[in-house]
Parts: structure tokens; C-alpha cells; sequence
């Protein structure tokens, strides 16, 4: 008989801020095999993934219950140091978990700790940036990085170290859909090179050709949010009058470097717009500079009957660390409003799935909640022209998932532009039309379906487009 890799017996934990955690939950994982966990938004995946690397109870306190192994040693017991040797742990948030100041030292960090010779660490890092697509960016910040960059630098970082166990919270949220592919495939091979995975992820089309992933449902403690949001969801009657929003030859240059060269587009209100693009197009960037936080070279305009208008978007970033900071979910979403609209706040928490999160701290929330925090808190504030999100569906269950689409949907057709950047191509089949983004500027702009079927545009953009996709209608 195998080895257990992980064992875990009828552990649970709860945080000491609000209650919330894992509830008893048992699992084993032999040495060699690889599990897919899964399950709702908020149900304890994050908290597994750290209970299974000893970060529970050596990083983070709270009540623990049971009892947790790795390699047949206990970790409540064992020094943190001496379980790193054993596994390695990817973070949902890859910023969590950058510390040095360029892609090079970030990687040979963790090879340094294990104190390897100087050849091996120099082989070893070459080897990743290749396999990872980081040697052009090898001597930049990490902190530069789009979010799929940065998602790309903290699994090089892990597997570069060739712990044999593996814990890989959410790896592919981030990356498009080439290197999501391209990555299954490396999964695959570390599992028939012996090594053992646990993975938490939504996005388990990507995983559906990985024969040898058991899989292993966890439940949510909570009851699901009741579905009533095309009777509620009509933002106001003053968002329905006719603009366009209207973008001439728009260039960014940040640090030196040119992220955005002269892009042109035109989107008209009252729909929804998928932004795609490869890692590092410079989605972000454009969706910052449409909500006035990026400098710019260019005109960026809302066209009315009336004259032209500065645009009044509010945006939803990638990370929604950078911008909850509030003591409670309640108080983020009312924050600074004078006279705020009750009726649509308790709306807002019901739908999104919120309500039993009110008096709970932002940040202690899971990703996918987090997002769910800050779209509430964007859309309570009723921006004139429409909403930016970027990477809204990260963390985001199916079932969360499909309510985010009905509400994008009835946005828009409350007379909103909505513009999401995504990789999820799952959540940018719903959208009106798509824009396709390379740094030398728009591929192509035009309907959802009309888009999807041009394979040849898809080889253009050098993105994989997966076989349900292109069925499209």
C-alpha cells in the first residue's frame, strides 16, 4: 500500500475574527496521486490548502480541531522549516507571496533556502523562466507583473524548489488560456514523474484531460443566496440616455516600458464588452486608464447627443486587497455615502451572496468573496457611465459565477457599458461583443459569437480556444 503523502483526520479550523474556516473534514492522499478539490466559493478550500502544509497552525491561529500529517509527520508538531522540505504551497493571491525585487531573485529565493550549490540554482533557474515564459521579464519587479505574470512567477517559484508534494490553491485563475493548457500538461507530467498534487480550482475544464485527478467535493456551510436578480437589478432610469464611449490613438508607457500603443475603439452604452487578451497585453492598464487612475497619451471621451463628457466609470481591480480596507463588509460597501439607498444595499448582499458576511472584515473573506465585496461596493455607488472589472469570475464558484453574468446582463441592459477583462472564456461567451488586445494595439472588435468563430483571430492573439468555445452561437 502507498504511503499517505497528506493525511488528514476530521481536522477543522475556525478564524478567531469572525468564526468562519473549515468545518470536520477527513482526506488522504497517497504519494503519487493527485486530487482535485472542489467546491462553492467560501467552503473552506484556502483553509484545507493550509492546513495541509502546516501554515495551520504555525501561521495562522484560531481553533483547531483533529489532526493533520504530511509524510507521517505530524504538523502541529513539526517546525515549519522541516515541512517547506516536504511540500510547497502556491497561494490563491500570488502577490502574497512575492518578497524580493526582480523575477530572478524571487525564483533563486526559495532555491537558497535549500541550500542547493550555485550550478544547480543557476540550471534550475533557466530551466523555469524557459518553461514559464519569464526570461524577458527576468530582471523587472515582480510587482510590475500583470496578474497572470505574477500567477505565472509565484508557480515557478514552487516548482522550481521540486518538493514532492504539491498544494495549489487556484493555479490557473489568473493565466490565459494557452498557458492554462500548456500548464495541465506540466500537472500531468508531475504526476506521472511521482509527484503528489492537491488543487483547488474552478476552472476544472482545464483539468478535465488529467485522468489521474481524483476528485473531492467540500460543501459550504452557508445557505445559497436566492436568485431574484432580473426583477431587481435596474440601476436608474438616467444611466438609459444614448453615449459612446469614444478612444483615439491611446498610448501608455509605465516604467519605460510602452504598455498600450495606440489604441482605438468606440463602445456604445447599454452593453457588455469582454476584454481578451494574452498575460500581459495591458488589459489592466486599459481598464485602469478608463477609469482615470493611469496617465495617458491620447483622448479618451464619452460622446453624448448633448457634447462630449469626461467618463464616469467605477472599476473592480484584479486584486480587491488594494481596495477593501474597511472593518466590515457593511461598512465597505456604505462607505462615504451620505444618504445611501437601503433597499439596494440589502439587495446587493443578498444577491452577491454577501448577507451572512456583514459585520466580517474584508480581508478575512476568500477571493471569490472578496471580489463579490468589492463589485457590491462599485455598483452601490451607481458611476454615471458604466462599471470596469477586472478578472471578476477569480475565485467565483459556478453558481456565483452565473449570478455575476445575470448581473453584468442586466446592467447593461439597464443602459450601463460594462467591460470585463477576462481569461475566463466561459463568463466572455455571455458578453454582447469582444475586444481582442495585443500591446501593438485592438486585434478585432465585434459579436461575442462572430468573434468566437474565427479560429484564425485566436491564432493571431496566440490564445487556445478550447473546443466548446468555438461552438459558440
Amino acid at each position: 500500500m502507498a504511503q499517505q503523502a497528506i493525511r488528514l483526520e476530521e481536522v477543522a479550523f475556525s478564524y478567531p475574527q469572525d468564526g468562519h474556516g473549515l468545518p470536520p473534514f477527513s482526506l488522504n492522499v497517497a504519494e503519487g496521486e493527485g486530487v482535485l478539490l472542489s467546491g462553492p466559493s467560501g467552503c473552506g478550500k484556502s483553509t484545507l490548502a493550509r492546513l495541509a502544509c502546516g501554515l495551520i497552525p504555525h501561521l495562522y491561529h484560531g481553533k483547531l480541531k483533529g489532526r493533520a500529517w504530511l509524510n507521517d509527520l505530524p504538523t502541529a508538531e513539526t517546525p515549519l522549516w522541516k515541512l517547506s522540505e516536504q511540500a510547497g504551497l502556491v497561494f490563491q493571491n500570488p502577490a502574497a507571496q512575492i518578497l524580493t525585487s526582480s523575477v530572478d531573485e524571487e525564483i533563486l529565493f526559495g532555491l537558497e533556502n535549500l541550500g542547493i550549490s550555485r550550478q544547480e540554482m543557476a540550471l534550475r533557474l533557466e530551466e523555469t523562466l524557459l518553461r514559464f515564459e519569464l526570461l524577458e521579464m527576468r530582471s523587472r519587479a515582480p510587482q510590475t507583473l500583470s496578474g497572470g505574470e505574477q500567477q505565472k512567477l509565484a508557480l515557478a517559484c514552487m516548482l522550481a524548489r521540486r518538493t514532492p508534494i504539491l498544494v495549489l490553491d487556484e493555479p490557473l485563475s489568473m493565466l490565459d488560456s494557452t498557458f492554462a493548457h500548456q500548464f495541465t500538461g506540466y500537472l500531468s507530467d508531475l504526476l506521472n514523474s511521482g509527484h503528489t498534487l492537491l488543487v483547488c480550482e474552478h476552472r476544472t475544464v482545464f483539468l478535465r484531460h488529467i485522468a489521474e485527478l481524483r476528485s473531492v467535493p467540500l460543501q459550504s456551510p452557508h445557505p445559497a443566496p436566492e436568485e431574484g436578480l432580473e426583477a431587481g437589478i435596474v440601476p436608474g432610469g438616467h444611466v438609459r440616455r444614448q453615449f459612446t464611449l469614444q478612444v483615439d490613438g491611446l498610448s501608455v508607457e509605465r516604467g519605460g516600458r510602452t504598455v498600450l500603443q495606440d489604441v482605438n475603439f468606440s463602445l456604445p452604452g447599454g452593453q457588455w464588452v469582454a476584454l481578451i487578451g494574452r498575460n500581459g497585453s495591458g488589459k489592466t492598464t486599459l481598464l485602469r486608464t478608463l477609469a482615470g487612475l493611469q496617465p495617458f497619451t491620447g483622448n479618451v471621451q464619452v460622446q453624448t447627443p448633448s457634447g462630449p463628457e469626461s467618463p464616469s466609470l467605477s472599476m473592480v481591480f484584479q486584486n480587491p486587497d488594494l481596495q477593501l480596507f474597511n472593518p466590515t463588509v457593511r461598512e465597505e460597501i456604505l462607505y462615504r455615502i451620505s444618504d445611501p439607498d437601503l433597499q439596494w444595499y440589502g439587495w446587493l448582499v443578498q444577491a452577491l451572496g454577501l448577507l451572512h458576511y456583514e459585520s466580517t472584515p474584508p480581508l478575512l473573506l476568500s477571493e471569490g468573496e472578496k471580489r463579490r465585496t468589492a463589485l457590491a461596493t462599485a455598483l452601490m455607488r451607481r458611476a454615471q457611465h458604466g462599471i470596469l472589472l477586472d478578472e471578476p469570475s477569480l475565485g467565483q464558484d459556478d453558481r456565483h459565477k452565473s449570478i455575476l453574468a445575470r448581473t453584468l446582463r442586466c446592467l447593461a441592459q439597464a443602459g450601463y457599458l460594462v467591460v470585463t477583462a477576462t481569461h475566463d472564456l466561459e463568463l466572455a461567451a455571455h458578453a454582447d461583443s469582444m475586444l481582442l488586445l495585443t500591446p501593438q494595439g485592438i486585434l478585432a472588435h465585434g459579436p461575442t459569437g462572430q468573434i468566437l468563430r474565427q479560429t484564425g483571430l485566436w491564432q493571431q492573439l496566440g490564445l487556445w480556444l478550447p473546443e466548446w468555445v468555438q461552438g459558440t452561437p
